[in-house]
């Protein structure tokens, strides 16, 4: 809360003449029901004309003040917690970006999201109520309760015997409340992640007709939620009918006691009109002080949560005093080992890349192939080894300077609601000369101008181009950016053998400086890689051009004699 709490620190003087502002309405508020009493018991007596224009002259005035003070001080507060929470939401964006793999697998992609959304609106919701009613709703309380002892102290003392009552309520009910909605938050968070997964995965519940399943899979996720929300809502839902129960009760008293002091000549019918006014106050200020204590646990809870991804700490800096190696070789892997937190994905993995040289990984599923372009790419730290990048640890890099390097296309990538143009660009500010070379390299000039051309829009995820389409336009975007460094996780599996043919020669004849890297499950889409890795289980079984495999690796000639049949006469083009 403490971290949240020091993004209102700009706003300190906006909030305190807020502040300011709502107290004095208030207090204009609170005044009202005195001049009204005096009114009745002194002025109306006297018959005097005058006296009562000039004493309803006053009421009027208080209730403009408290009018106008009300709602410019609700303006401000509105105000301070849009700013607020707009500072908040984009610091939270930009940690999630720089959040290491390792911590977005820990914390989990729909929390992210829940936390950018929902528990940020509850923070905003916070702010502002804390500023409309954290002010109000105490003066009129506790001043409220004072002007009553003004009024006749016997009929507060009556009124005041259910304070002790009313706080255990609110002490008991925030206590329960604060746990019970964490706990729908993390029920939100698991909405969050079925809703995403469906989206995601609509073509193939539609193709499979899982249309039924999945809904049922969404019901039971909503009814958890749901669950959550109620018994979080129903416990914090008893704080008003219990305060305004308790209340009543003291106004009964209230009311019997007066009408006996009445009675017997000891208060006056305007002191009891007046305090039945303050009662009103009072009744109000305690509805708003428990709308107060809702708002405030439900937001404290998702604060928690925000300043919990806030103050999670940048594991992946740079290292100094690290070893330097051979700057001749591009790429190095020293006795690299690395496991999620299960049984390891990469043992004591070892290969090294010269510039312009290029590099095909091959092995089968679960083999450990992307998690060794995670390790490239430094979206995790080595358990044991190292992993060097032009002789230098990968570690000791600035990070800016490090992505640059680099040209990377994904198994899954994603691309924007933009132009081709603009997606291939990806806001680099790259020529169009840059950008129409890049896609000829990728094979896919042809078929964007066949489409609308570069201007032409793509909908979201693509789905207006093939699959095969939307792999070339991904290698075309990490071409266009000229990378030192060009690493392809299985980015050709949509293509057909000779497009894919087409590419690696394109890659071979005008990318000669730069080093590749390719992740393939066909073998054919290695073959003509300088040096092959061969994963198996997470170990390096082998490694040397096509030829050495095949004389060397058991593993290597038992995926060519899988494929073989499948590629067949493709393995003459390959050579």
């Amino acid at each position: 809360m403490k971290r949240i709490l020091a993004y209102l620190a700009p706003y300190k003087w906006r909030m305190a003449l807020g502040f300011l502002i709502k107290a004095l309405g208030t207090v204009a508020e609170l005044v009202l029901p005195l001049i009204m009493s005096y009114m009745i018991d002194d002025v109306v007596p006297t018959g005097s004309v005058l006296a009562l224009s000039l004493w309803g002259g006053a009421m009027l005035l208080a209730a403009v003040v408290a009018l106008v003070g009300n709602v410019k001080a609700n303006r401000m507060a509105s105000k301070v917690a849009r700013d607020t929470t707009e500072r908040i939401r984009a610091d939270l964006f930009e940690k999630t970006l720089s959040l290491s793999a390792r911590q977005v697998d820990e914390a989990t992609l729909p929390s992210l999201v829940s936390r950018l959304s929902s528990d940020t609106y509850n923070v905003h919701n916070m702010i502002g109520m804390m500023q409309r009613l954290g002010v109000r709703a105490p003066i009129l309380l506790v001043g409220g309760v004072a002007l009553t002892f003004a009024v006749d102290a016997v009929l507060a003392l009556v009124l005041l015997v259910s304070v002790p009552v009313l706080a255990l309520i609110v002490v008991l009910v925030t206590r329960k409340g604060v746990g019970l909605y964490t706990r729908l938050q993390r029920a939100a968070d698991s909405m969050v992640r079925k809703v995403r997964d469906d989206h995601t995965g609509i073509r193939v519940i539609k193709a499979l007709s899982k249309g039924e399943y999945e809904s049922a899979s969404f019901a039971a996720v909503n009814a958890r939620v749901s669950s959550a929300e109620s018994k979080a809502g129903m416990t914090m839902g008893v704080t008003n009918p219990l305060m305004n129960a308790v209340l009543n009760l003291g106004m009964a008293a209230v009311v019997l006691v007066g009408a006996y002091r009445v009675a017997g000549g000891n208060a006056m019918p305007g002191d009891i009109i007046a305090f039945t006014s303050y009662f009103s106050i009072i009744l109000n200020a305690v509805i708003s002080v428990s709308r107060i204590f809702v708002v405030l646990t439900r937001g404290g809870a998702s604060a928690k949560r925000i300043a919990d991804i806030l103050a999670l700490p940048c594991d992946l800096l740079p290292v100094e005093g690290t070893e330097e190696g051979d700057a001749a070789e591009v790429i190095r892997f020293e006795n690299v080992s690395f496991s999620y937190g299960g049984a390891p994905a990469l043992k004591n993995v070892s290969f090294s890349l010269k510039k312009g040289q290029s590099l095909g990984i091959i092995g089968a599923t679960g083999s450990g192939k992307s998690t060794l372009v995670a390790l490239l790419l430094r979206f995790y730290d080595a358990d044991a080894g190292r992993v060097l990048l032009c002789g230098k640890d990968v570690r000791a890099y600035e990070n800016q300077a490090f992505r640059k390097k680099f040209g990377v296309v994904f198994q899954s990538d994603f691309f924007m609601a933009a132009s081709v143009r603009e997606n291939i660009d990806f806001e680099r500010g790259l020529c169009e000369e840059e950008i129409e070379r890049a896609a000829k390299y990728a094979k896919a000039d042809d078929f964007i101008r066949a489409h609308d051309g570069y201007d032409g829009m793509l909908t979201g995820r693509g789905a207006n181009y093939s699959g095969g389409q939307k792999q070339r336009l991904l290698i075309a975007r990490a071409l266009a950016g000229s990378p030192e460094i060009l690493v392809l996780d299985d980015s050709s599996s949509a293509l057909d053998y000779r497009t894919d043919a087409a590419l690696r020669q394109t890659l071979l004849t005008h990318l000669k400086d730069c080093t590749v890297v390719m992740i393939a499950q066909r073998i054919s889409s290695v073959r003509f890689a300088d040096r092959i890795l061969v994963l198996d289980g997470g170990r390096a079984v082998g490694f040397g051009d096509d030829a050495a495999l095949m004389r060397t690796c058991d593993v290597y000639r038992r995926i060519y004699a899988s494929q073989h049949g499948a590629e067949g006469g493709e393995d003459g083009c390959d050579q």
